[in-house]
């Protein structure tokens, strides 16, 4: 009767195990089928990720990144096991996807900075250009205000020395004198001095003080006094009376101021008349001191 009993309690404890046996071996199978991402899907992502995230190639591939960022959705789609090589498919046409976007966008980069780098070296040529023709302009605006200054010049100095030639020429007038290979000759009569004196009368006073007048306002020229005589005499009295005469108008300016360095006489005497001593008219010419002023030096 026990063992009656006994035996359908082990077909219980048998089924029993069976059945769980049989659930355990469904989950694992279930486990073990899964769908998952394909392998390789996360480093394509990683990829693209990285290339959206650079300023420089995000914006210059936008068609081709979208299709990148599709083909990576698809390519991460879960898949069971026994698609596994489909899955490894849409990895591969995922990177490809990935790999053209980048080379695009890098193309339209390098192309973006060659045209930046031409329009800079365009643009330093135009300003060095600008910048020569503006130097030009200012070398030739001061080459002619050079010109202008000098003409200007010049034609000041022109006016000047044609303004101290007139006054020259009034001087020499004032001066009864002439203008000779010589110098400036100022030629005084025999009314200087009393016959037969060396002695100057009060009436010279005035050529000669014009003529310190005038030898004061050329500082620099020497001057060379000559007596002359007529023929009337002896030639060595005659000698001698020209030098004594000369001597005194030499003394005369020295009293006026006239440097004595300046100054040097000569009795010419009889020897060179410049009239005809046979008339009277003629002795009187003859009878007369000469001033030579020398000429200005030659530039």
């Amino acid at each position: 009767m026990k063992t009656s009993l006994m035996q359908p309690r082990k077909r219980v404890k048998q089924a029993t195990a069976l059945t769980g046996l049989l659930l355990s071996s469904l989950v694992l199978v279930s486990c073990a089928s899964a769908p998952g991402a394909p392998q390789g899907s996360e480093q394509v992502r990683g990829k693209l990720t990285t290339l959206q995230g650079d300023p420089n190639l995000a914006e210059r591939a936008r068609v081709e990144f979208r299709e990148a960022e599709a083909a990576v959705r698809i390519a991460e789609q879960p898949l069971p096991e026994a698609d596994a090589d489909l899955g490894k498919h849409r990895v591969f046409m995922a990177d490809q996807a990935v790999a053209i976007a980048e080379a695009k966008a890098t193309t339209r980069y390098a192309e973006d900075q060659r045209l930046r780098l031409g329009e800079e070296r365009d643009a330093e040529r135009l300003r060095a250009r600008t910048l020569e023709v503006s130097n030009a302009r200012d070398d030739a605006t001061e080459a002619r205000d050079a010109a202008d200054a000098a003409e200007s010049s010049q034609e000041q100095a022109a006016a000047g020395a044609a303004l101290k030639a007139e006054e020259y020429q009034r001087q020499i007038d004032a001066l009864e004198a002439e203008i000779t290979d010589r110098g400036v000759v100022l030629t005084l009569g025999d009314v200087l001095f009393a016959t037969g004196s060396a002695e100057l009368q009060g009436g010279a006073n005035g050529n000669l003080n014009k003529l310190v007048s005038f030898l004061n306002q050329y500082p620099d020229r020497r001057v060379q006094i000559e007596g002359h005589t007529d023929n009337v005499g002896s030639a060595s009295l005659n000698q001698g009376l020209s030098q004594r005469r000369a001597d005194s108008v030499m003394s005369y300016l020295t009293q006026q101021g006239i440097a004595y360095q300046r100054l040097t006489s000569a009795g010419i005497g009889m020897d060179r008349p410049v009239a005809n001593n046979d008339t009277a008219n003629g002795r009187q010419q003859n009878r007369r001191v000469e001033i030579i002023v020398e000429n200005p030096p030659r530039s």
